[in-house]
């Protein structure tokens, strides 16, 4: 073959390659950090979220989709497609597993199996991966670690090198620097590669404890929690059935129920205005409505904060020209946090809340209402602490615009959905031969129509708290010592009415499938690399 037949053949094939990857949608993976159910204006809340609210309008909104309850495992599991146990991403008896477990060889990460599709993969914000961001395959990274300071981080990467501690009194503020962070891998991205389609994963910090929000988002919220908690969650409630979501029951409140973990030296720092209990409004002191009051503004407060920065960088996503060839993911790690503690440099009663000085939490009070119409917490495997919105925006493969979609899904579901926007096969070259088949199944033909997915089940398990989702049957337990409980979510999602002593054939069949799943899940986990 002649020289200018060779160049002619490498160019062809150039052509031909760059108009395939074009094809491809770019993604834009958007995760927030202990957000409840309820927390988004298009999910029935009060704070102002209307970018958010724009990309429900001109997309999707899964009303049944799940995550692992708790911020690591389903980090591990949104970007392998796997459960965290199999990947040693939640604890698993025998091996070195949980929040500092290391995945097997056979689970990259999704830039590695997106890279032969031609894809550059960009990473800004929180990680709680093992490994680190360029390592896993990211081509650019901010690395947002230091998880207790909003104004002034003492750990965060770029690129995985460490970056100089930020001192306090900067204009620094995390979901600021967060999308700073994704606008400026964009721009370098539409200037260096711009027949690729990016992968750009954007992991909020925000609204996890504590809560530190600008003084300026904080004041469009100063009064609004006046009224109390019982008031709000009644009013997200109502807005939930105006937009359209299923009639469920509004579940009654747990008043004996706190956070997961106890921290009587927390609430001695905190003072007289906390309480650990989600107490009738009324009963009350001036003092403690006034301390709750001003906790959720500064929650709604970084929510606000959340949709304008994701704003600016769907303003950088329309100058680019790829706004409709976007494919647009938005959901949160866990549920609304019960949580009450005080780490990093402490609170001074003294501050005002959501400033640097401060370290406030949100608290089962609030977080009851985060997660309306729902029972418990982050960390609980009841459906206030699995269930998160998800919002999919995407012109070019959404025809079915502002719809619901009913069908239940689970964060293992997205790596097997982006997988096949790609055109990649689901057990790629870059998994190794001996990997478990991801669990996960394509959310895409819920894109055209709402209709059932082929699967066995879905399984939850997180610090003894169990639970299984077969159709519209659910297990869930509490604790290690919790009894098993049967919801019938077709008339019961709020989990209110317990079957297990109704429908025992039932029950016993459902615990025996989770126990056959942890083992087969634990096993995955103790095989050698």
């Amino acid at each position: 073959m002649s020289l200018l037949l060779r160049w002619t053949f490498c160019l062809l094939v150039c052509l031909v390659a760059q108009v395939a990857f074009a094809a491809r949608p770019n993604i834009l993976l958007v995760m927030a950090d202990d957000l409840g159910y309820s927390d988004l204006g298009c999910c029935g809340s009060e704070i102002a979220t209307p970018h958010l609210d724009a990309l429900a309008a001109g997309g999707l909104r899964f009303t049944q989709f799940y995550n692992t309850g708790r911020c690591w495992p389903t980090r591990g599991s949104l970007l392998t497609g796997y459960y965290a146990q199999q990947i040693r991403r939640d604890q698993v008896p025998g091996v070195p597993s949980g929040s500092r477990g290391t995945r097997p060889a056979w689970a990259p990460l999704l830039p590695a199996l997106l890279q032969p599709a031609g894809y550059r993969s960009y990473h800004s914000g929180k990680w709680h991966i093992d490994s680190m961001p360029l390592a896993c395959g990211f081509d650019r990274s901010y690395y947002l670690k230091d998880q207790g300071r909003f104004f002034n981080p003492l750990v965060h990467y770029e690129d995985d090198v460490k970056l100089p501690a930020v001192p306090k009194g900067t204009s620094f503020y995390g979901t600021t620097a967060i999308a700073d962070h994704a606008i400026a891998s964009l721009k370098q991205h539409a200037k260096e590669h711009p027949d690729a389609p990016f992968f750009q994963y954007l992991a909020f910090t925000a609204p996890h404890f504590p809560l530190h929000a600008l003084p300026e988002d904080i004041a469009k919220y100063r009064d609004r929690y006046r009224s109390g908690w019982e008031q709000i969650r009644a009013e997200r409630f109502a807005k939930q059935q105006q937009l359209g979501f299923p009639a469920v029951a509004l579940s009654d409140v747990e008043r004996t129920l706190g956070p997961p973990y106890p921290f009587p030296k927390a609430m001695e720092t905190l003072g007289d205005g906390e309480v650990n209990l989600p107490l009738a409004w009324e009963a009350l002191t001036d003092e403690q409505r006034a301390f709750q009051a001003n906790k959720m503004a500064v929650h709604a407060a970084m929510i606000d904060r959340i949709d304008q920065e994701l704003g600016r960088v769907l303003d950088q996503i329309r100058s680019m020209d790829a706004f409709e060839a976007t494919l647009i993911l938005f959901l949160s790690d866990n549920g609304a946090s019960a949580e009450i503690m005080v780490r990093a440099d402490g609170h001074d009663p003294q501050a005002d809340p959501g400033s640097a000085d401060s370290y406030l939490c949100l608290g089962p009070g609030w977080s009851t209402v985060s997660n309306t119409p729902f029972r418990r917490h982050k960390t609980w495997v009841h459906e206030g602490g699995i269930a998160t919105p998800l919002i999919v925006h995407w012109p070019e493969g959404i025809a079915d615009r502002g719809a619901l979609r009913h069908t239940p899904g689970h964060v293992i579901d997205i790596a097997a959905t982006l997988l096949e926007l790609a055109e990649i096969e689901p057990s790629p070259t870059s998994r190794a031969a001996s990997a478990p088949t991801p669990p996960g199944n394509s959310l895409l033909p819920l894109f055209s129509q709402d209709q059932s997915l082929d699967r066995e089940c879905l399984w939850w398990s997180h610090e003894g708290n169990r639970g299984l989702r077969q159709g519209d049957l659910k297990i869930v337990a509490a604790g290690k010592a919790g009894a098993w409980e049967l919801y019938n979510l077709a008339d019961d999602r709020s989990e209110q009415h317990d079957l297990a002593d109704r429908q025992p054939a039932d029950l016993k069949r459902l615990v025996a499938l989770w126990e056959s799943k942890n083992r087969e899940f634990s096993d995955q986990a103790r095989q050698p690399q």
